[in-house]
């Protein structure tokens, strides 16, 4: 029954979010030019949904390399990092956008711009070590050892590598000093797409590694 409905409930939050983002009169905050800062309202939300689906692609690897080895772990994995690389690209896409209109250039080396360049490398190279071995059982250890350091890299290059050294960005919701310093509406605004795209991001992972095993099953009994 969830599943079912989960579709229609999926549609009505996402369309709020959207709403909500152009109907909100509030400026995000000093120095943003005209309507620009709307667009955070889904370029954090996609850099979020992305954290997510490492952290979930190094949990569903260790499941694997830990439990029975079960290929439905594999599978989950694999489907994360394919979805997370998706919701990245689109957060540099929308990143750079408004960058072009607040500085000036698509592409400045902000710290934050340096750290998800450097995340679509890692995980691009993970779907390029699983199209480079043959064997699926070697393919499926090696990628979830690979997925399961992730759980270290993923949360340094989001968190820790853009503190490190001065950035153009502005501050993130909670700031250096722990104070939520955003009006009320854009901050119920910011955390419902972020809610909706981790939800968007686990019902198209549903889909999606499903789909896989159902290849995977028609390819093993031909």
């Amino acid at each position: 029954m969830l599943r079912r409905w989960s579709p229609w409930l999926l549609w009505l939050l996402l369309s709020a979010v959207i709403v909500g983002a152009f109907l909100d009169s509030t400026r995000p905050g000093e120095g943003f030019l005209g309507e620009t800062g709307r667009i955070l309202y889904f370029h954090v939300p996609n850099a979020w949904a992305s954290f997510v689906a490492f952290v979930a692609a190094g949990a569903w690897s260790l499941a694997y390399l830990f439990g029975r080895r079960a290929p439905e772990h594999d599978r989950k994995a694999a489907a994360a990092v394919e979805l997370g690389l998706l919701f990245c690209v689109l957060a540099t896409v929308t990143g750079a956008i408004w960058a072009k209109v607040q500085w000036g250039a698509y592409w400045n080396w902000d710290p934050r711009q340096t750290s998800i360049t450097l995340a679509l490398l890692c995980y691009a190279a993970y779907l390029a070590l699983r199209g480079a071995v043959e064997d699926g059982g070697t393919r499926s250890r090696l990628a979830a050892a690979y997925a399961a350091l992730g759980l270290v890299v993923a949360p340094f290059l989001f968190f820790v590598l853009p503190r490190i050294t001065y950035s153009l960005h502005p501050q993130p919701v909670v700031n250096l000093q722990g104070k939520i310093e955003m009006a009320r509406p854009m901050l119920v605004v910011l955390l419902a797409g972020a809610g909706a795209f981790t939800a968007l991001f686990f019902w198209l992972h549903d889909l999606r590694w499903r789909a896989e095993a159902l290849q995977d099953g028609g390819r093993s009994n031909p």
